[in-house]
């Protein structure tokens, strides 16, 4: 048996729920109504006889419901936290029915700007309602309830992930059993808001997008590249890119006294712009990074108090953060940590010394795994 086969969830296959359908649309946050809502989801692993080894995965601002496994055999590239869920791993698919769904908003199968307005016929552009945390959850929320699961073993995210599993335990405090939030924060900084607006600036000023109607052209956007590399920067660290990239030149030489690509981080940023554009809707970009900016858990949930925010909070929590995350500082889940335990919340946290930055969640850590194991095993003995 080969190790793709030993360690991985295997072949998987998206599926599809669609609600709010006859008269009974889904009521946004803003107060407007979608309606019909599709939402993508995967699952891993078996359902137990009494429903209570559920686990829901949350993903971050560019993720979908693909988070292990592969999709046919001759897929050489598997979920986006395949290193995390799947047989022996730490979310383990031989104890835990794992289930992850794309956003609402989101391009990857679940209903968001680029879907046809039933209206119309025509995908929706700008037109769809501007979305929130809480409506992306609605829609979690929905999904659980097609599935007959009224309780989660436990739920878990990190980055804007994090922020969806914050809403799950304020918003729905029966319900999930224990939580855990990766690199993430209760409300954006300044700063993190700054890097989201000139990312969207980026695109609405580029003429290819055209006021976000762009899907009967190509769709590529180059103004969501140049997005992507700005926000691919905040995901690393200064160290690291000097550790990977330095000053190197991708040629060997003296520089060109061009305006070219020259350093070998240029060449990286480029390709991670241009790939960008093969499985991303800019009108997505848009939608998911407001929805970030508008979270704020304190404001939401304790009138202005992240203490008050927890006050009802049942859920066990895991929090953790990285020392060289620049974009989610440690401070802000050091925050996070002790408002939860002023409230009284059992609380567990752990701050992970790495150069690799925001995307440390999504890498190989050992640190991280055994802290999620170690989490997941204690709740499974309550």
């Amino acid at each position: 048996m080969t190790e793709r086969n030993t360690h991985s969830v295997g072949i998987v296959k998206t599926l599809k729920l669609t609600f709010a359908e006859n008269g009974d649309p889904l009521l946004l946050e803003n107060s407007q109504k979608i309606s019909p809502v599709t939402v993508a989801y995967e699952t891993y692993g078996e359902l137990s006889d009494t429903r209570d080894n559920a686990i829901l995965i949350v993903h971050a601002l560019s993720g979908d419901a693909h988070v292990a496994g592969y999709h046919s055999e001759s897929d050489r590239k598997p979920g986006w936290w395949d290193i995390m869920v799947g047989p022996g791993k730490p979310v383990d698919t031989n104890r835990y029915f794992v289930i992850c769904s794309n956003v609402l908003g989101g391009c990857q199968g679940t209903t968001g700007p680029s879907s046809n307005d039933s209206a119309t016929r025509k995908p929706y552009g700008v037109r769809f309602p501007v979305v929130t945390i809480g409506d992306m959850v609605e829609v979690q929320k929905r999904l659980l309830d097609s599935l007959g699961i009224n309780r989660l073993h436990s739920v878990m995210g990190g980055s804007m992930g994090g922020m969806q599993v914050l809403e799950w335990v304020m918003k729905y405090p029966d319900i999930p059993k224990s939580a855990i939030v990766i690199a993430s924060c209760a409300a954006l900084s300044a700063q993190a808001i700054a890097f989201d607006a000139v990312g969207r600036s980026a695109i609405t000023s580029d003429p290819a997008w055209n006021a976000g109607d762009y899907y009967d052209t190509d769709s590529r956007i180059p103004g969501l590249a140049v997005a992507r590399m700005l926000g691919h920067i905040t995901y690393l660290s200064e160290a690291g890119m000097r550790d990977r990239f330095g000053r190197k030149l991708k040629e060997s030489g003296d520089y060109a006294y061009e305006f070219r690509d020259e350093f070998e981080i240029e060449t990286y940023l480029a390709y991670k712009g241009s790939s960008f554009l093969d499985r991303f809707d800019a009108n997505t970009y848009l939608y998911v990074t407001k929805a970030m900016d508008y979270f704020d858990a304190g404001a939401k949930y304790g009138n202005g108090s992240l203490v008050e925010a927890f006050r009802n909070v049942k859920a066990k929590m895991f929090f953790v953060s990285f020392t060289s995350d620049w974009l989610f500082p440690s401070r802000q889940s050091v925050e996070m940590v002790r408002s939860a335990e002023q409230a009284g919340k059992r609380v567990s946290y752990l701050n992970i010394d790495t150069p690799y930055g925001h995307d440390s969640f999504l890498l190989p850590c050992d640190r991280l795994f055994s802290g999620v194991q170690s989490f997941l095993s204690h709740v499974d003995m309550e």
